[in-house]
């Protein structure tokens, strides 16, 4: 019953972009079409979960026992700089289409805050290693429903006729607003 709180609350509930407002870069320049959404989503879901399942283990095996927890933070943006630089050179090989749809945005997972992000909460929660890759897989799942269902809305709104000024940027802005409020809604139900 853990668990399944901890996935609805991290999907739902408290949503990493919709709620906590972190990787918000990667939602707005990549949510353009659902495929490119679907695509950084499933490379967000691999490198949070392998990130947060490793530096859980570098926090409890190598920074406590050490006490050299003060090297937190740079030893998890170089577990998640490597994680990255493996999924890139792997969608290069299996998807140069995905490859090149993601862009520029694909390194940038790199300092996607929500990535960092979970990895430090979950050391900040004191969860253990299978809470940390239940957050984290659940994390990055709410992030692959929010950028979906936000690129859904962005094709949508390029099929109806929208003001003149709030055409692309604004228009998208006003958008993720809405949804956001819309998943606070949930906040409530818990």
């Amino acid at each position: 019953m853990e668990y399944i709180l901890m996935i609805i609350g991290a999907v739902l509930v408290n949503n990493i972009i919709l709620a906590q407002f972190l990787g918000i870069c990667p939602f707005l320049g990549v949510s353009g079409k659902v495929n490119t959404a679907l695509g950084m989503g499933a490379a967000v879901l691999f490198v949070m979960t392998l990130a947060t399942l490793v530096t859980s283990c570098i926090q409890a095996y190598v920074l406590v026992p050490l006490n050299i927890t003060f090297l937190q933070t740079i030893c998890f943006i170089l577990v998640i700089a490597a994680l990255v630089q493996m999924v890139e050179i792997m969608l290069k090989k299996i998807s140069p289409s995905l490859y090149q749809a993601l862009g520029i945005f694909l390194p940038l997972i790199t300092t996607n805050c929500a990535v960092l992000g979970v990895a430090i909460l979950v050391t900040q929660k004191e969860f253990t290693i299978m809470q940390s890759t239940v957050y984290a897989i659940s994390s990055a799942l709410g992030f692959i429903l929010a950028i979906v269902i936000f690129a859904g809305l962005r094709e949508q709104l390029e099929l109806v006729n929208v003001p003149k000024g709030m055409k692309g940027v604004p228009i998208a802005l006003i958008t993720a607003g809405i949804l956001a409020m819309a998943f606070m809604g949930f906040a409530n139900l818990v």
